[in-house]
């Protein structure tokens, strides 16, 4: 059964979450990208090259596969994607990052690196309350 103390902590972390949600949201809008396109392609730099797909953008967004087709459009009508035949199945598209992407996530990882390393105290104290 839980107790007073644990729904402090559940809240408390409820709200850290919801903090770095809205820092990331704000930085992500500051360089004009929608955070959707910011998590995209987040996602599409973090896993190796012969698995970024739409259906792993949708997969981590946790989008149905049409609005991560709707997602990766944009982005490449922004050049920030191009899209290229996989070499094992030519039926089976990959995204690849451009060089204007892969600048604009730099950016934006280092300072959302930087949030991460201020909040780790708080999210450290929360998961100690919650044992």
């Amino acid at each position: 059964m839980l107790g007073d103390a644990d729904y402090v902590a559940l809240a408390s972390f409820r709200h850290a979450i919801r903090r770095f949600q809205a820092f990331s949201e704000e930085k992500a809008i500051e360089v004009g990208l929608t955070p959707q396109q910011h998590q995209a392609l987040l996602a599409i730099r973090g896993c190796p090259p012969d698995e970024a797909t739409v259906g792993h953008v949708a997969e981590r967004l946790i989008l149905k596969p049409h609005s991560a087709t709707g997602l990766i459009n944009r982005l490449e009508a922004l050049a920030l994607i191009t899209r290229e035949a996989a070499a094992t199945d030519r039926r089976r598209a990959l995204v690849r990052l451009t060089p204007k992407a892969y600048a604009l996530l730099d950016a934006l990882s280092a300072v959302h690196r930087e949030e991460i390393q201020r909040l780790r105290p708080v999210f450290t104290g929360i998961f100690e309350q919650l044992g």
